[in-house]
């Protein structure tokens, strides 16, 4: 039987567990997917938007596990998915998974610290959980032996694509046999083309007659003849960025290749918040002093040239794109006979292999071949398909030019519902706001406008001073400069109004806060 060498001594490459396995699902959930821009921006990243289907990629991703269940039965136990998010994006994260239907522990990070810090205070999490659970079931004299007390992480970013869940779980299914024993697995896919924007991993011997291979190496993003190298080689695999690993591995991993990362991470969680839905706010003075670093290059390019760690990797032929860009949006995506994308108000005319997104205006393209095209309310990008990579320039310039579109869309989400800034001029802008049944916006004032509320739809309680009434359809109100107010809908249905600012700054920083039901603390910071 072959054999691989972990810190943990000499393991078996694939017998079966003889108790239970504890799989923890854990979605890193930070990122920003620049390069999906205009649809995806800072304050709506890719994982967040509906790329394809109707459906969110973390929602996508969090349901991604079914099919292992139901591949193990009563071998695996399955624990609810947890969630590593940004808690800028703590509000639209919550939307995403409510509308999955799947309940969900989510830890938030003050400040991004890249996906070695993500995964090492998700293993904390997850070891946390699991000994609660064994004290309770100690505490009540449960059996508490039947399950594995240090759980298997299934780590996955969420803003990857994968269309054949199947194949998924049975790579998978393979991939937690090793790591049941100690190893470090992840996932890597066979590559189809010589492609310079991903990493690889270099395949060694054979473990049993599963795919599986010992990792003799991690590259990140070869050069163009390098890559060509590698895929006729047949032995480097794509990094999928997907990996496999119990939780005491990776913390005694990360704690041999990057202890700063680990000494932090530690004291961040120790010292972190929980509220009253469980969620885990973590400490930010402390994570802020933590090493920002990715897993990849924070352990797995230590796997080969370090015989502590041990490695693996499994082979994933399932469909699997990060759509990274939009030329690989334009892969994954249903096309006609020319080869054109169309979503949304799309008109071809004698065009070949375009991808064309519209988000409310017509878009026509006409003798056009290899174009992207992708209309939003505020901005439009045209762009060769060869050359989508360099759409994160756009961004830069975007963000150093302090310009909005970098930031945000035109309609921006909030806890309490939404607001579309339709029209801006010298001195005035206007919104429409709609306010979900029961939403409530925080009691605030500002300094530099006056505001003029006109309800289209539904009802609403102002707070208005000292003062507090009801407005129906076709009733308005005034709320002066320096009058603290606050806007909610008592109803069932959504409140629709239109709000006209006027004043000699209408800036989003221009709101004093002074009370939140969404436990955002009073300051200067953008409407909510």
């Amino acid at each position: 039987m072959n054999q691989i060498v972990t810190p943990a001594g000499v393991i078996a490459a694939a017998n079966e567990p003889e108790v239970a396995l504890v799989v923890q699902p854990v979605v890193l959930a930070g990122g920003s997917g620049t390069r999906l821009w205009p649809l995806s921006r800072e304050h709506c990243p890719k994982q967040l938007i509906d790329l394809l289907d109707g459906e969110s990629l973390l929602e996508a991703t969090v349901r991604r596990l079914d099919g292992l269940y139901a591949r193990a039965g009563s071998s695996v136990r399955k624990a609810a998915p947890l969630v590593v998010s940004s808690e800028e994006l703590r509000h639209m994260t919550a939307d995403r998974l409510g509308r999955s239907g799947m309940a969900a522990r989510v830890v938030f990070e003050p400040v991004a610290r890249n996906t070695a810090p993500a995964l090492t205070v998700a293993a904390l999490a997850a070891h946390a959980t699991q000994a609660a659970h064994a004290a309770s079931a100690a505490a009540t004299g449960a059996d508490g032996s039947v399950s594995d007390s240090d759980p298997i992480l299934i780590a996955m970013p969420a803003d990857h694509l994968i269309a054949d869940r199947n194949a998924f779980a049975a790579a998978l299914e393979e991939a937690v046999t090793y790591a049941a024993r100690g190893a470090i697995v992840t996932l890597g896919v066979p590559p189809t083309r010589a492609e310079t924007g991903y990493g690889y991993i270099g395949a060694g011997a054979a473990l049993g007659a599963g795919g599986a291979r010992k990792i003799e190496r991690f590259v990140e993003k070869p050069s163009a003849d390098v890559a060509e190298s590698y895929v006729a080689s047949g032995d480097y695999w794509w990094n999928s960025g997907i990996f496999v690993v119990r939780a005491s591995v990776w913390l005694s991993a990360i704690a041999h290749c990057r202890p700063e990362i680990s000494v932090h991470c530690a004291q961040a969680f120790e010292r972190a918040a929980v509220d009253a839905d469980g969620a885990v706010h973590l400490d930010a003075a402390t994570l802020a002093a933590c090493p920002s670093d990715s897993i990849d290059y924070a352990v797995m390019e230590s796997i080969g040239a370090d015989a502590r760690l041990a490695g693996v990797v499994v082979p994933l032929v399932a469909g699997w794109s990060d759509v990274g860009a939009w030329d690989a949006v334009w892969q994954v995506s249903q096309k006609d006979a020319a080869g054109n994308v169309a979503r949304g108000r799309v008109l071809f005319e004698d065009s070949t292999e375009t991808f064309a997104h519209s988000d409310g205006r017509l878009v026509a393209c006409v003798g056009v071949h290899g174009v992207v095209v992708v209309e939003t309310a505020d901005a439009v990008l045209v762009a060769a398909k060869d050359r989508v990579q360099n759409v994160k320039a756009i961004v830069g310039k975007l963000k150093a030019q302090r310009g909005e579109e970098a930031q945000h869309h035109r309609r921006v989400e909030r806890p309490w519902g939404c607001y579309d800034s339709i029209d801006r001029g010298e001195r005035f802008q206007v919104k429409r706001i709609v306010v979900k049944p029961g939403g409530v916006l925080s009691l605030q004032m500002h300094h530099h406008r006056a505001e003029h509320w006109v309800v289209v739809r539904g009802t609403a309680r102002v707070t208005r001073g000292d003062e507090v009434f009801l407005l129906s359809e076709n009733e308005s109100t005034y709320i002066p400069l320096g009058v603290k107010h606050r806007l909610e809908n008592p109803g069932k249905t959504p409140l629709e109004i239109i709000e006209v600012q006027s004043g000699g700054y209408l800036g989003e920083d221009d709101i004093v806060r002074f009370d939140d039901q969404y436990g955002r603390a009073p300051a200067l910071v953008t409407r909510s």
